[in-house]
């Protein structure tokens, strides 16, 4: 009897798992319902094409981009036996944008390191024919760093779509101001689509001198200066920065989910020796090395990580730079040179000046420290006065202080994020 009623559950119970499984089966199969896959806070501006796509239908576009310009849109997808749901799929934008029914691309305009981002820092780039699209590429790079009326003629919308680090001297910002101009003086609208900036977290810096202006800093501004680069287009016209006082018909599409504090890793590098975040964060206080005889690590695989010179004390660091991409013609080329190693040093959230008035202080020939690039870079002559006369990093900063209080009151203005 006790036999029988075991006999009888385990019965039941094999009929009633067998109905189950035969259940979820015909749901899996019969569901319209797509599983989504979990998305990142974050979204760039050219993540939002529900945002623009309408703003570009039934136009004749012109992309300014490089190789950070993607976006992510959710395409659906098999994520398992008869279930359909969706993943995030990475485009370029030039690519999106070409083959999107409705938006006419006509032509791309490349700034400094080129479309596809391979060439060396002040290398000419010519101008050529995308492989991929067919499209034709036109650089804002050398002796054209402003698209002439010609080649905007027969465009309705510019849009400008490229990673900036925060600094100054990064030659990005200066192509946008002439992108800008370009457009104010066609009368054709320019959208900026926003990307965050990775050095956004602080303010720091000497202002640039209006005697100083070149093209690696065209505005009074510190070189350090925390805005997106959306923002940075909203100030550039606000302070009519551009030729003549006019106004660019400016539209920023703007991010999701960010905040000036907000850590971002860049998921393509904006140039050839910004390999990594650590190089991004220690950017803009190795860059000074650039206006020196002391090399930041160019012809390495730890560019803006390292510095080091053959000038310089004997140390247990030394590198020996090479040629390599971004780099041909690198600084003390096959030559030993001894330095720091800072691929560990702490995130930086202000400029760090103990680098280079650490390496000032060990070079024994001392008129043959600086060159005519550092002022530029600086954006003034005090700098390295203030360095030739032993001040002290403290004292150095202290001086910046007023003008950075009055910049950070007119940044205050275009911010569009906390």
């Amino acid at each position: 009897m006790i036999l029988n009623n075991i006999k009888s559950t385990y019965l039941f119970l094999f009929i009633w798992m067998n109905f189950q499984l035969v259940s979820c089966a015909q749901q899996a199969k019969s569901t319209t319902k797509p599983v989504e896959k979990t998305q990142t806070a974050l979204k760039t501006g050219a993540d939002r094409t529900n945002v623009y796509l309408p703003k570009l239908k039934g136009k004749n576009v012109a992309i300014v981009a490089n190789q950070t310009s993607i976006l992510q849109v959710l395409q659906r997808a098999e994520v398992s036996l008869n279930v359909m749901g969706s993943k995030l799929v990475t485009h370029h934008l030039v690519d999106y944008l070409h083959n999107y029914r409705g938006i006419n691309v006509q032509k791309v305009f490349a700034p400094e390191h080129g479309f596809r981002g391979k060439a060396d820092a002040g290398e000419t780039i010519k101008d050529g024919v995308d492989t991929k699209t067919g499209l034709p590429i036109v650089s804002l790079y050398g002796k054209n760093k402003k698209p002439s009326q010609e080649q905007l003629k027969g465009i309705d919308v510019v849009v400008f779509d490229i990673q900036d680090v925060g600094a100054r001297f990064y030659t990005y910002i200066s192509t946008l101001h002439y992108v800008m101009e370009a457009c104010a003086e066609a009368g054709i609208p320019l959208i900026i689509f926003d990307r965050p900036n990775p050095n956004g977290h602080y303010v720091d810096g000497p202002l640039l001198e209006p005697e100083h202006k070149s093209f690696v800093g065209m505005h009074p501004i510190p070189i350090v200066y925390g805005m997106t680069i959306g923002e940075y287009g909203q100030m550039i016209n606000g302070e009519k920065w551009l030729n003549n006082g006019i106004q660019c018909d400016l539209t920023v599409i703007p991010l999701e989910g960010y905040t000036h504090d907000y850590q971002y890793s860049l998921p393509v590098k904006p140039s050839p020796n910004l390999p990594n975040d650590k190089a991004i964060n220690l950017y803009p206080s190795l860059c000074f090395f650039e206006g020196t005889n002391v090399s930041a690590g160019r012809g390495t695989d730890t560019q803006f990580q390292i510095y080091g010179s053959p000038f310089l004390q004997k140390s247990a660091f030394s590198f020996t730079p090479q040629p390599n991409e971004g780099a041909k013609y690198p600084k003390h080329e096959n030559k030993l040179c001894y330095g720091e190693d800072l691929t560990d040093a702490e995130h930086l959230n202000s400029l760090n000046l103990s680098w280079l008035l650490k390496a000032y202080q060990q070079t024994e020939n001392k008129k043959e420290f600086f060159n005519s690039f550092f002022t530029k870079l600086a954006g003034t002559t005090k700098l390295q006065q203030q360095i030739e006369q032993g001040l002290t990093e403290e004292q150095i900063k202290a001086s910046w202080k007023d003008d950075l209080e009055a910049f950070n009151t007119i940044r205050k203005k275009y911010l569009i994020y906390e």
